[in-house]
């Protein structure tokens, strides 16, 4: 056995009976059976064979440190679905979308077969005022062509330290732009509004980071007073939706709740088992809510739909939620890497849990395709798209009722 192969066995035995010592340990009068130990000592054998198998007869070159990442990503992703390893890039992408900022030059992208094209440039950001347009497609960094086997790598190279120079050269119909720039510190919004008509607001929310909950308090104090007054009715788009931090779901909650449970979860430890509620004041103060959700709704959207639906705060339409009622928690390790470990279910505060299962809406529509746009930028179309339509004409009836009623 090569001698590197045979230190990584030492290693992995000696995490095994480490392991099993420090279990054991705090369970005084447990004593594993003696083919426990037996038979993790002929898996930490079998994790030896098989990587020195591999780093010898494997048609590509391997190092230790690749087949040890690989071997460490394979154990985390078998949990489950959801849970993963994140090396140090990995990591500080998940920190972005949680806390809402990164420096870079404010573009916002699509990925698909190697190919970058430009969504939309970010509102006053560097890429905007250097001339970047959406349909734009990035073909070269600082000179240096995109990678299309590593294209992770090109997105991470336009990121970088606030006032460093970087050029991004973009294809235009045919014709390569050179586009000279500063990076500078980003703010990504998750949430984008408008008035639909009198008195009824829309706000689409993409994302749940740590700043959702304020964003959506000052966007709807900016549609009351584009209104001049009190809105009469809402719409909250959660659709295509994939969630983000949980907290940040709770608060969102919280802005239309008075009172009452908006989330428990359960879990193995004392910090995954939790119940969250509601502190009082409405900000619509009654207002008629409608929530928007599809099948690209999960995770922080369900929390959100599901407390204002158990409540009767909010009507939903759409089509049934993603199905995940999982808590994962992000752990910092060493070398600025991490593990995305699922922790808890959560439940509703009717204490049903929707893992595979999801939120029922209480008006089934069909999404219409196109709708609504990956963009937060992209202009709302309440005459196409059939659910925010449906949404609109409930709010309209509702409008006349309570008109009649006084």
């Amino acid at each position: 056995m090569l001698l590197k192969t045979r230190a990584i066995l030492v290693v992995v035995v000696g995490t095994v009976m480490g392991v099993s010592l420090s279990v054991s340990g705090g369970l005084l009068e447990y004593r594993p059976p003696v083919d426990d130990h037996d038979r993790a000592m002929e898996q930490a054998r079998l994790f030896a064979e098989v990587m020195q198998r591999v780093k010898r007869e494997y048609v590509e070159p391997l190092d230790d440190e690749e087949l040890l990442d690989a071997a460490i990503r394979g154990m985390v992703a078998d949990l489950d679905a959801h849970s993963e390893f994140l090396d140090a890039s990995e990591y500080r992408d998940i920190r972005i979308s949680t806390t809402g900022t990164y420096t870079g030059i404010g573009v916002e992208v699509s990925e698909q077969e190697g190919v970058i094209t430009v969504i939309t440039p970010m509102i006053g950001s560097p890429a905007a005022r250097s001339g970047i347009r959406s349909g734009d497609r990035i073909i070269a960094v600082d000179g240096e062509g995109i990678d299309k086997v590593n294209v992770h790598d090109t997105m991470g190279r336009m990121r970088g330290r606030a006032g460093s120079k970087i050029t991004v050269t973009v294809d235009r119909e045919g014709e390569a732009i050179l586009h000279e720039m500063r990076r500078e510190v980003i703010r990504v919004a998750s949430v984008s509004s408008e008035l639909l008509g009198p008195a009824q607001g829309y706000v689409r929310v993409s994302q749940f980071s740590e700043t959702t909950a304020r964003e959506l308090s000052r966007a709807i104090d900016d549609l009351q007073d584009e209104n001049g007054g009190m809105l009469s009715g809402f719409v909250l788009d959660l659709r295509n939706n994939p969630g983000g931090v949980l907290d940040a779901a709770v608060d969102v909650s919280d802005l239309f709740l008075d009172s009452g449970v908006i989330v428990s979860a359960e879990g193995r430890t004392h910090d995954s088992r939790f119940r969250r509620s509601a502190h009082r004041g409405d900000i619509l103060d009654g207002a008629d809510l409608i929530v928007l959700v599809n099948e690209g709704s999960a995770s922080a959207s369900e929390i959100v739909a599901g407390a204002l639906q158990d409540h009767g705060r909010a009507t939903i339409v759409g089509t049934p939620t993603f199905g995940k009622g999982l808590v994962q928690t992000v752990m910092p390790l060493s070398q600025g890497r991490a593990i995305k470990l699922t922790t808890s279910r959560y439940y509703t505060p009717s204490g049903d849990s929707i893992h595979e299962t999801g939120i029922t809406p209480d008006v089934f529509v069909e999404n219409t395709p196109g709708f609504p746009d990956l963009s937060l930028a992209a202009a709302v179309d309440a005459s196409q798209d059939s659910q925010l339509v449906e949404a609109v004409e409930r709010l309209q009836r509702r409008r006349v009722m309570h008109s009649k009623a006084q």
